[in-house]
């Protein structure tokens, strides 16, 4: 795995769109297999914006934090998206903006790290969601782990609606090895997986 330091400038995220949220909800469905067909730039933009983008001139985003505190840090595992080379990307809510941390296609690597469950492997790219625990613990406790993973989940289902509005398919993947994950992502020793959303055409 070879480290780089590109960074790539998300499309603006697109604040309208054709279906109510209503018909959302009553559509979304959990997705485990998809078409071999390529994501493009604007559709991971608009996703990555979806669970942690920055929504109002304060700094507040588009899931709720306990205490504003956002312990919550996403990456995306790329094999298939135009424009965007294979490798691991840190996403960065206050510019919209990608760093490629890692070189290489490693979707089955991180396949193999979820007990081999072959939607990670074959999704054009995969969300992984992970949280830096102290960022909340500090002033909430041990209770500040609770509202963490009570983040995760506003996070996961904004992007779980947000897929269904561009006609994706994902579902949340919550059986993996953590250490396991974190060697695939070369993942700091308090920054902690709490769950994956590989996304792919329906």
């Amino acid at each position: 795995m070879a480290e780089s330091n590109e960074h790539i400038k998300l499309p603006k995220p697109d604040l309208t769109g054709e279906q109510s949220i209503e018909k959302l909800l009553q559509q979304r469905r959990s997705v485990r297999s998809y078409q071999k067909s390529s994501l493009n730039l604007a559709e991971v933009g608009q996703l990555l914006w979806s669970a942690q983008g920055v929504s109002s001139a304060r700094g507040l985003r588009t899931a709720p934090s306990a205490g504003a505190l956002y312990p919550l840090q996403l990456y995306v595992v790329v094999g298939d998206v135009n424009e965007l080379s294979p490798g691991i990307y840190q996403y960065n809510p206050e510019e919209h903006s990608l760093l490629k941390t890692t070189n290489g296609d490693l979707r089955k690597s991180l396949q193999e790290a979820a007990l081999d469950q072959s939607c990670i492997g074959d999704a054009a790219i995969i969300f992984v969601f992970t949280a830096i625990y102290r960022r909340t613990t500090w002033k909430y406790g041990d209770r500040g782990v609770r509202y963490v993973h009570m983040e995760v989940g506003h996070a996961g289902q904004n992007l779980f609606l947000q897929a269904e509005a561009l006609h994706l398919g994902t579902v949340v993947v919550g059986a993996f090895n953590d250490d396991e994950v974190r060697e695939v992502l070369n993942l700091d020793g308090d920054m902690q997986p709490l769950s994956l959303m590989p996304v792919g055409r329906k």
